[in-house]
């Protein structure tokens, strides 16, 4: 007669030869973790060194404008009031748009705002003849002159 055992005995259990797979080595799991790891540092690295090299080629914060107030909106022209930060004594070329109801644009002009000197903000009004009648007046960017 044979006996059967209900408890485990201690230490790894023993599995018959090819019925179950390979068995993995010890070690494996800590490993993959480590090169995961080391590959998403460096994922992050890439990306943050591409970020840093666009913003310093397109970003410029010394060229930066904020919409004060759109006023006097008629079928065929909104006055925009902004201001814009320049370097001291500097020069920049606004873009400007307005929209319709809808998102479409009704106009787009680009006027160039130059500070006194010494100054680093200009406060500027600017009548922005439109196709249409606007919605919104906005100052889509600032950038240094050409």
């Amino acid at each position: 007669m044979t006996e059967t055992h209900a408890t485990i005995s201690p230490g790894a259990p023993v599995f018959p030869a090819g019925r179950y797979g390979r068995r993995r080595e010890p070690g494996g799991k800590t490993r993959r973790t480590l090169l995961a790891a080391l590959a998403l540092l460096t994922l992050v690295a890439a990306l943050t060194l591409i970020s840093v090299r666009l913003y310093n080629q397109y970003g410029d914060p010394a060229y930066d404008a904020q919409v004060i107030t759109y006023t006097d909106i008629t079928d065929d022209q909104v006055l925009i009031d902004f201001r814009v930060t320049v370097p001291p004594g500097g020069t920049a070329v606004c873009a400007l748009r307005a929209r319709d109801r809808a998102g479409v644009e009704v106009a787009r002009e680009e006027i160039t705002v130059t500070a006194r000197p010494g100054d680093r903000h200009v406060t500027t009004r600017h009548r922005l003849a439109t196709t249409a009648r606007p919605f919104i007046g906005e100052v889509l960017r600032c950038r240094p002159p050409v």
